[in-house]
């Protein structure tokens, strides 16, 4: 196992996923207080985009806003002053899809709202037209890992560049024939405000380091099918922990064969 991160602090958790549409109603199933329920997402609509820029968001963007948007209830620290973390196994396949389809037309017209939204890191740019930030942002993919990897890059963040970051990881299933190759089976994201110090509001510490460990699963069935069937919702342990203050390790997946090792304290 590599050195570990120094430890960084967890202020507020956000969480968009079926039968767990916040953080504030996730966290009885996630401690097994009530069974989680495969209840589908709601659209969401964005309260921090302005109305132009709502229009044109895609579902992939409402989604990764409605998990941003429930961090950010828990936090004081206004959301301008945020780096960014955006993390997507796959962005925006709906978009990939129609544009892919208008090539094989004729003639080939293609929407100069999909052009727009087809980059991978359109949802980290409505963000910060919505919170007016010019904070750094990164996104990143890191197929199934791609939460470990944001997580390792916002704890970094925190750490080398001594600022409070809002991480976002999101994922949506996309049409076919596309999902047949990339089988994702539900919308999720979720979304961590990380800070350099504790506050009153801090949830707990956390300190990130490289291992060969395999990766935490989870024994509420309903949960494990929730947690493989989307690349952010391999967040969930992580999130179970927290809603019990249960501090401790759990173990996620990364990229290159190495895992990602989470440790836990109390803050």
């Amino acid at each position: 196992m590599k050195p570990a991160t120094k430890p960084i602090f967890i202020e507020a958790v956000g969480l968009a996923a079926p039968g767990l549409p916040s953080w504030q109603q996730a966290r009885a199933a996630l401690r097994g207080e009530q069974p989680c329920e495969n209840t589908p997402l709601p659209p969401h609509t964005p309260a921090l985009l302005p109305a132009n820029e709502r229009r044109r968001a895609t579902p992939a963007i409402r989604l990764a806003f409605q998990a941003a948007e429930d961090a950010m209830q828990g936090t004081s620290i206004p959301a301008a002053n945020l780096a960014t973390v955006f993390a997507s196994s796959d962005a925006d396949l709906g978009i990939i899809h129609r544009i892919s389809l208008a090539l094989t037309a004729s003639p080939r017209f293609i929407s100069p709202t999909d052009f727009h939204n087809s980059v991978h890191n359109a949802a980290a740019g409505y963000w910060s037209i919505a919170v007016g930030s010019r904070a750094a942002s990164t996104t990143i993919s890191a197929y199934d890992g791609s939460f470990a990897a944001g997580l390792l890059e916002a704890s970094l963040l925190v750490e080398v560049d001594a600022c409070d970051v809002l991480l976002v990881a999101f994922d949506l299933p996309a049409p076919e024939p596309l999902h047949a190759k990339r089988p994702i089976a539900h919308p999720v994201a979720v979304a961590l405000v990380l800070t350099q110090q504790a506050t009153a509001k801090t949830l707990a510490a956390l300190s990130c380091a490289t291992t060969m460990e395999p990766e935490t699963l989870l024994p509420d069935a309903a949960l494990e099918s929730l947690r493989s069937g989307n690349p952010a919702a391999r967040a969930l342990p992580l999130l179970q922990r927290l809603a019990a203050r249960d501090f401790g390790r759990v173990i996620l997946p990364n990229a290159n064969s190495r895992n990602l090792a989470v440790d836990l304290h109390a803050p």
